[in-house]
């Protein structure tokens, strides 16, 4: 009697499911507070004015406003539509 198994479907069908991983806010559209603008491994993109890095790398906004990227689109900003908007930590 044979130990092996056929060549059937036995071992297929465990693939993991795709991340979702990249930017979710571009260049000019608008967000809102806590929105999150990146979804990243590591630090592909680097938090400027007005953004903070999660814990999980994911880059998200700390005021409404309008994403604008500088440094050669390595780092990613907020304008934000208040203008007494202050840098918060």
């Amino acid at each position: 009697m044979a130990h092996k198994k056929g060549q059937g479907s036995v071992r297929n069908g465990r693939d993991s499911l795709a991340k979702r991983r990249g930017l979710k806010a571009y260049g000019g559209q608008a967000v809102t507070v806590g929105s999150i603008i990146v979804t990243q491994c590591g630090t592909k993109f680097s938090p400027g004015r007005f953004v903070r890095l999660a814990k999980d790398s994911s880059i998200f906004a700390l005021v409404d406003g309008k994403v604008y990227f500088d440094q050669a689109g390595k780092r990613i900003n907020v304008e934000p539509t208040d203008p007494n908007a202050t840098q918060v930590c």
